[in-house]
This record gives structure tokens, C-alpha cells and sequence, in this order.
């Protein structure tokens, strides 16, 4: 059994960020990381992937380049949590005990809760970019595209980066916009939702965006059954009615949840089905366990879950996390920031950024409800080399 000052679950942008972030302030830390995957992905380019303008191979690197030098990687999952005895058990069976906890595993991709889906999914026009082997099937699915229905779908739970069933239905619009099939090609987006962004001042340029491309709008409509091979695929509203649609191409956003070694643990929200891992959602300290904190897409605060968040997130964490481990009390305080980088067409997008209360938290001294060829330079080139170079280091 191995002891840990700070044990981190999760290797992924949360729990490295958190990691670099403590040891620059305290390089003496003794810091485990436990994290089965050998590779790391950078996941907001797989909309770029899908629209046939960035190369996945740039989207992977080897997970071992970024753990810390002075944390040690556990390569492992966890099975359960002890948080009583502060300890963690994993798949190998091995324990691993801790002064605190900082749990960051990020979302799971519930693929099976619609029916049909893992039977057909990255074949018979059926795809998604919430993985990267189908986003580039999702590029090849847009060329092979003549006439029929585009549908883009978005789920009724909570997703990592909200934006991005709409993205590259964006997309979509300007390459068949380009291709002169906009109207043979008719695109609809079926969502579980209400509205496109809840954040009236972004919502109303997206509302134009949908216009441009004559994209048909059908909210309150969750996917529930797909048949790949006869194309065709089921929408639930509400009530239960359903309402069968034909298509030749669809783009999924399948329904997404705390994992679930977190959705069976102590640490999830009590009566949760989609298990988040229950924190103060200023401090991101553990609700009943003092030394245990959370961040990233895992935990039930009720911001946006992307990356931009946990940027934000992260710093709080490890100020509150060495305030107690000091003896001093929790005064960093999360406000929600979320951002969402919503692209709207090849060198357009549209910079959202917000924060509980969906109030616009903007970055730079112009109007970011805007489409701007400049924002998208910013996705393309500057955010991905902002993330492997200084992001998960803990210097941005």
C-alpha cells in the first residue's frame, strides 16, 4: 500500500493542470496521479477534425511527456473509493492511501443508452466527434453527402463542451453551403434541449447562423434508437411520443455522465442518476469529505464543462486545497466561467464566454457576439499550442 500527500484521479487536462499547478507552488509535494490511458488527447480540435481541417494525428501525444517530473503516475484505475480510511482501491487491486484527494477523472460517453447506436456507430453514415477514430469518419461522411438529411443530435444530460453538436453542424452548413447542395442537403438539428446557447447575447447571433444554413430546429427531441443500415433513427419528446426521421448522414452527441466508479462511490451526489461528484460549487471542496476536492467535467457544479472551466477551476482548487493543508480557511472562490468557442463556418467563430449565471465574462475589448476570422485563428493555432505547452505545465 502506497501513501500520498495528494493523490489525483485523472491524467487528463484537470488533473495534470492541478498536479503542475501544486508542485510550482510547493515542489516538495508528494504527489501520485492515478491514470490507465498511454495517450492524451487534445479533444477540442476533434470538431476541426470532423470538418476536414485539422489533422487528428496532431490531436494525440504520448500521456508519460506530461505528468509531472516530480508527481508519480500510478498506471491504473480506480475501483472504489474508502474515503473514511482516506483510500482508494484499483482494478489491480492495489491501495493507495492519502492526506487529500483531488478526483478529476472527467465524463463518461454513455453510447449504449441509445439503442442501436454502438451497433452502427462510425459506420452506415453514422458518426461523432466525441471520439477521435470517428471524427475523421465524420469529414468523410460530409463529402459523401449529395441530397437527404444531415441531423445533428444533442442529448438532454449535461455534455462536455455544450457547444459542439452545433459546431459542426456549422460546419456542415458552410461545406454544403460552398458545394451548392444547401437545400438538395437539409440539415436539422434535434436536440434534447431548449435553445440553442442559454446565453441570450450569443444566442441571438447563433439564432442568424441557423438561418444562413436553413437549418431546421427541433427542441425537446432526444434520440433514443438508431438504425444504422435503413437510416433511419427515433426521437423521444417529453411525453414519450415518438418521431421516426430518415437521414443520410448523422452527426451524435451521445448522452454523457460521471463515470461509473464515481456514480457508485460515496463521493457522488446523493440520488444523482448521472452521478457528478458532489462539491461546493465556489471552493470545489467535497460537500461531506473536507479533504477531498474536485474539478473538471466530474463534478456537479453548474457551469459549462470544457476545458476553458478547468482553467479556472484549477487555481482555486490548489489555493484552497494549501490553505487547509496550512491550517487556513477556503477563500478562492470558482464563479462559473465557462467558454465556448462556438465555430460557425470555415474562419468564423464566435467566442462565448460566461458564467453562472450566463452572464458574458469577455476577454478581449471587443464584441465577442460576433463571427471573427481572427477567434478562429485562436482555436485553429493559438489554443492548441497554448495547451501542450502551457496549460497542462500550469503556467496559463
Amino acid at each position: 500500500m502506497a501513501h500520498h500527500q495528494i493523490l489525483i484521479i485523472g491524467g487528463g487536462n484537470a488533473g495534470l493542470s492541478t498536479a503542475s499547478k501544486l508542485l510550482l507552488k510547493q515542489p516538495k509535494l508528494g504527489i501520485g496521479i492515478i491514470e490507465p490511458s498511454e495517450k492524451h488527447y487534445y479533444q477540442p480540435a476533434w470538431t476541426l477534425v470532423g470538418g476536414g481541417t485539422f489533422n487528428v494525428k496532431n490531436t494525440i501525444r504520448d500521456e508519460k511527456d506530461f505528468i509531472p517530473k516530480k508527481a508519480a503516475w500510478i498506471k491504473d484505475a480506480v475501483a472504489s473509493f474508502e474515503p473514511e480510511q482516506n483510500q482508494v482501491t484499483c482494478k489491480s487491486g492495489e491501495k493507495h492511501t492519502y492526506d487529500y484527494l483531488v478526483v478529476a477523472p472527467g465524463i463518461q460517453l454513455d453510447w449504449d443508452k441509445v439503442k442501436g447506436l454502438k451497433e452502427t456507430i462510425g459506420k452506415n453514415g453514422v458518426t461523432s466527434n466525441y471520439l477521435a477514430k470517428y471524427a475523421t469518419y465524420t469529414w468523410e461522411c460530409l463529402q459523401n453527402v449529395k441530397e437527404g438529411n444531415a441531423i445533428f443530435t444533442a442529448p438532454n444530460t449535461p455534455i462536455k463542451c455544450g457547444g459542439a453538436p452545433q459546431k459542426i453542424m456549422y460546419l456542415a452548413g458552410d461545406y454544403f453551403r460552398k458545394k451548392g447542395l444547401l437545400g438538395k442537403v437539409k440539415v436539422h438539428f434535434y436536440s434534447g434541449g431548449t435553445i440553442l446557447l442559454a446565453v441570450p447575447k450569443y444566442n441571438a447571433v447563433l439564432e442568424k447562423v441557423v438561418e444562413r444554413y436553413k437549418i431546421g430546429k427541433h427542441f425537446y427531441r432526444n434520440l433514443v434508437e438508431v438504425d444504422g443500415p435503413n437510416r433511419k433513427a427515433w426521437f423521444e419528446d417529453p411525453d414519450g411520443k415518438r418521431e421516426e426521421v430518415a437521414f443520410e448522414m448523422m452527426h451524435v452527441t451521445p448522452p454523457q455522465s460521471a463515470p461509473d466508479f464515481i456514480k457508485k462511490s460515496p463521493l457522488a451526489l446523493p440520488g444523482d442518476p448521472l452521478g457528478w461528484v458532489d462539491v461546493d460549487k465556489f471552493t470545489l471542496q467535497h460537500k461531506r469529505f473536507s479533504n477531498i476536492f474536485s474539478l473538471g467535467d466530474v463534478t456537479n457544479t453548474p457551469n459549462a464543462k470544457t476545458g476553458a472551466a478547468v482553467r479556472k477551476q484549477a487555481p482555486v482548487l490548489v489555493e484552497n486545497l494549501l490553505h487547509l493543508l496550512n491550517g487556513g480557511s477556503l477563500d478562492a472562490k470558482y464563479t462559473g466561467y465557462g467558454s465556448c468557442p462556438l465555430v460557425t463556418g470555415y474562419g468564423k467563430l464566435v467566442l462565448a464566454e460566461f458564467d453562472y449565471d450566463n452572464h458574458p465574462m469577455e476577454t478581449f475589448p471587443f464584441n465577442q457576439a460576433k463571427e471573427r476570422w481572427s477567434m478562429w485563428i485562436l482555436k485553429k493555432y493559438v489554443l492548441p499550442w497554448l495547451y501542450w505547452n502551457r496549460i497542462l505545465s500550469g503556467r496559463a
